[in-house]
């Protein structure tokens, strides 16, 4: 008598195969007969282990067949729903995206973002500062308005519209100048002016008490950290020229700290995670390496003291050593600054993310998550410092290394 498969008068060819494959196991897995003991009971073994697993199997494929083919059932008098309501369906049921929102953290935006929330009309609501958005175009003219215009991307203002955190004109063929205020630059500008609030702050003090008179309030807190750019960065690798140099590094090493600590700041941009940021930087070290250069400089360089035949590769090794230097400082604090906020985000991520598989999971792991993300947090502060000392020595070591001929030569003197 022919048997059926249960539940279903179709037979699923993938779970019978596998069926039938167990049930004949003795034929593709039996061991070598018996001979001693050992073997023999190890026979015994091995066949009651393939008996639980032939019993779990069909277990597995009895109770599969019959939840599968439930779910293609359809209800007596139920007509099957369209394909854009289940489209629809599928849609509301999309989980925690995380790369959405490591990116929307990492990269540049019209906009301070802090949170959203899910309101009483059932509509997703977004927490944010909106920053003025400033286009020309030489058809239209200027645009200025707010970036809360846009409402996420769901409406076009003024023949414009936000594609993910791009401003793109409707009509392709329109040429548009975007001189907007993302949050990168406020917060640059923003990051500026506390840095000479600082500094000119403490100048005054020093004029008004003199240098008799002990630091006390900010000045306290500044004095010590200057100190030590200067007596151990700017005095070891630049030697009697630190003077000239020391504003420079001071002003770097400040700016890079500031700027490093407000992107702690939940809902803040990260800004030296920026590429374009810690470029404009390295073009200013640049810039002041090659001008602090001299003639044992470019000499070293194009008449390296080696024998002719290794001149021709060691020379443009030293001319390609003068671009990697700036280039070194670009990528060190972009990839450390970007990597440690990386790291925060994905580590709150798993929370939604295992919730997303179920709620007791996602409670469950969210202590152990909170607890990470609180560490690598505590080490990030602690990074701003250490990548705001690194990109200043390095500079400085640079400058130093421009003019060493130099200075070798005013120490022989």
């Amino acid at each position: 008598m022919k048997r059926n498969w249960p539940g279903s008068k179709a037979q699923p060819t993938f779970f019978k195969a596998f069926f039938h494959l167990f049930l004949h196991l003795p034929v593709v897995f039996h061991p070598r007969l018996p001979i001693f003991a050992p073997n023999l009971r190890m026979d015994m073994r091995f066949k009651r282990f393939k008996s639980l697993l032939v019993a779990v199997l069909t277990l597995h494929i009895f109770l599969f067949s019959n939840v599968t083919l439930a779910q293609h059932e359809e209800a007596p008098g139920e007509a099957q729903k369209p394909a854009t309501e289940a489209a629809e369906g599928h849609e509301k049921k999309e989980g925690f995206n995380a790369n959405e929102v490591i990116f929307d953290h990492i990269l540049d935006a019209h906009e301070f973002h802090f949170f959203n929330y899910t309101g009483k009309d059932g509509k997703e609501h977004h927490v944010s500062i909106p920053l003025p958005v400033i286009l020309y175009s030489p058809e239209k003219g200027l645009s200025v308005f707010m970036s809360s215009a846009f409402h996420h991307g769901e409406h076009e203002v003024d023949g414009y519209k936000l594609v993910g955190n791009k401003i793109l004109p409707v009509d392709p063929a329109q040429k548009v100048y975007n001189f907007s205020l993302t949050r990168n630059v406020v917060q640059m500008m923003l990051g500026l002016f506390i840095l000479v609030w600082i500094l000119l702050s403490m100048a005054a003090k020093y004029k008004r008490n003199g240098s008799g008179k002990a630091p006390s309030g900010l000045q306290n807190a500044i004095e010590p950290v200057i100190t030590f750019i200067r007596d151990e960065v700017a005095i070891p690798n630049l030697g009697p020229k630190y003077k000239k140099f020391l504003p420079y590094l001071l002003t770097v090493f400040f700016f890079i700290l500031i700027n490093n600590i407000f992107g702690l700041i939940p809902g803040s941009a990260n800004v030296t995670g920026n590429i374009a940021f810690t470029l404009v930087l390295a073009v200013i070290s640049f810039i002041v390496i090659l001008i602090s250069t001299n003639k044992h400089f470019w000499g070293h360089i194009f008449n390296p003291p080696v024998p002719g035949f290794v001149k021709g590769i060691l020379v443009p090794v030293e001319i390609l050593g003068v671009f990697t230097k700036p280039f070194a400082l670009m990528i060190r604090l972009f990839a450390n600054m970007m990597a440690g906020h990386i790291i925060i985000i994905c580590l709150i991520s798993l929370i939604f993310i295992f919730g997303g598989l179920s709620k007791g999971i996602g409670w469950g792991f969210s202590p152990i998550s909170i607890a990470f993300a609180v560490f690598i947090y505590l080490i990030e502060i602690l990074v701003a410092f250490i990548q705001a000392f690194i990109f200043t020595n390095l500079t400085a070591v640079f400058i130093g290394q421009a003019f060493e001929g130099e200075h070798h030569e005013e120490a022989h003197h």
